[in-house]
């Protein structure tokens, strides 16, 4: 059974690019802030995994929709089909993604520290989708596979990738 890797050590320039993102995440999030941090947090977590290789097999298959997930749910929240209690609940999983202090914290792990806001981003995908037209939601999915069989295969697998204390504070946070 492969574990989730240890953290990764953390240089002085991930720290200061830490402290830059805790600046930035009081600004409003833009078009542009959406799509630099898309590439940002793509861009770190496919250099772990080119570094960790098989060792985060496991974790890797989820941290590469991080980023996936991110942008769905900036997309619905800028999409006027989505009522605004549904947006209420996307824009605070889009806060989670942007503000870099969490349950999990990105700037002390690195990419790693991303699996939380994946988790909390599919659960509050798994809460909107009894209000939102699935089409609409297959629509800004630009992942690959079913959006729907993804937010599933998060889901069953969120315990073992955050375990159960971290989880039950997720789905207490977005109820």
């Amino acid at each position: 059974m492969d574990e989730t890797p240890a953290p990764p050590e953390v240089s002085d320039d991930e720290v200061a690019s830490s402290m830059s993102d805790a600046a930035e995440s009081a600004a409003p999030i833009t078009s542009a802030r959406a799509q630099r941090f898309y590439d940002r947090i793509r861009g770190a977590i496919h250099g772990y995994l080119e570094k960790k290789g098989t060792v985060a097999e496991k974790s890797g298959q989820f941290l590469l929709l991080v980023p996936d997930v991110f942008m769905l749910l900036w997309r619905l929240l800028n999409d006027s089909r989505v009522t605004g209690k549904d947006k209420v609940l996307v824009a605070s999983a889009v806060a989670y993604y942007v503000f870099p202090f969490d349950l999990i914290p990105e700037g002390l792990l690195g990419p790693v520290g991303f699996i939380d806001d994946l988790v909390l981003g599919v659960y509050a995908l798994n809460t909107i989708m009894n209000n939102v037209d699935i089409a609409i939601v297959r629509e800004h999915w630009s992942g690959s596979g079913d959006v729907l069989d993804t937010i599933q295969r998060v889901m069953k697998a969120a315990d073992s990738l955050i375990g159960s204390e971290l989880l039950n504070r997720i789905k207490r946070l977005v109820k």
